[in-house]
């Protein structure tokens, strides 16, 4: 096959900007981000989708971007952990993980955040059961993952008093 027909043109949106690429047919979501878009914060740990640490924001659901091709993605509305961050200090989810102390080398920490933003956004309610279940596809080496339910409990108990 020639490598200009393996091409394809994408356009979506990454953090409420428009984008529009040519990127091969086998190029995943997270190289896509990561080399073509320079938005480094999303990492790449495991490359099946098992560790979570490449997790994004697609209309509006947590997805895994080591599993996805780019061209998968096209027309999607797609929010990486940069697209969270306030121009000044930390958003709510960085707070909390802040306060509680639920972060440590950081490599889990772009997904981990994502997914809990999407769960804040949702407004899940703050039962054990329901956070162990969105943040089982996270593997964290460092935590303990005592912090960081602490951390996430706080978030949806606090979505739910108001």
């Amino acid at each position: 096959m020639d490598v200009a027909e393996d091409m394809h043109v994408v356009s979506m949106s990454v953090n409420g900007e428009p984008v529009s690429r040519s990127v091969s047919s086998r190029t995943l979501l997270c190289d896509f981000i990561r080399d073509d878009l320079q938005l480094v914060a999303t990492h790449i740990g495991c490359g099946e989708g098992v560790c979570g640490s490449c997790t994004v924001i697609i209309d509006g659901q947590p997805a895994r971007s080591c599993t996805l091709l780019a061209v998968q993605a096209a027309g999607s509305s797609i929010v990486t952990i940069e697209g969270l961050n306030p121009d000044v200090g930390l958003n709510k989810v960085q707070a909390a993980f802040q306060e509680f102390h639920a972060l440590q080398c950081g490599f889990c920490t772009p997904g981990l955040l994502a997914t809990v933003h999407s769960m804040v956004e949702a407004r899940l309610p703050a039962d054990d059961d329901t956070i162990v279940a969105h943040l089982s596809g996270h593997l964290c080496r460092c935590t303990g993952y005592v912090n960081i339910l602490k951390a996430v409990r706080s978030l949806l108990a606090e979505n739910a008093a108001t």
